[in-house]
């Protein structure tokens, strides 16, 4: 199996899984963004979901696997 950085590049890929739940989330107002800022947001959203798709498919992992524990307060994200 690859490893692109660390041991097996699950915290990498973790943290931009991460970061595309949140913006995903609604994180930005979307009130303050023009309609192409909107559009590129999206777009680079739909974008970032499928390369995280393809890693997750390279390293084996599932999405739950990417959920980072933060010990006593639980994980990261809402468990689905």
């Amino acid at each position: 199996m690859p490893e692109p950085y660390g041991r097996d590049g699950g915290g990498e890929i973790a943290l931009v899984d991460t970061l595309d739940r949140l913006l995903a989330g609604g994180v930005v107002v979307s009130g303050d963004l023009t309609e192409e800022q909107e559009e590129r947001i999206g777009l680079t959203l739909m974008l970032l979901d499928d390369r995280m798709t393809e890693l997750r498919e390279r390293y084996g992992l599932r999405p739950e696997d990417l959920n980072l524990d933060l010990g006593p307060l639980g994980p990261l994200l809402p468990r689905e």
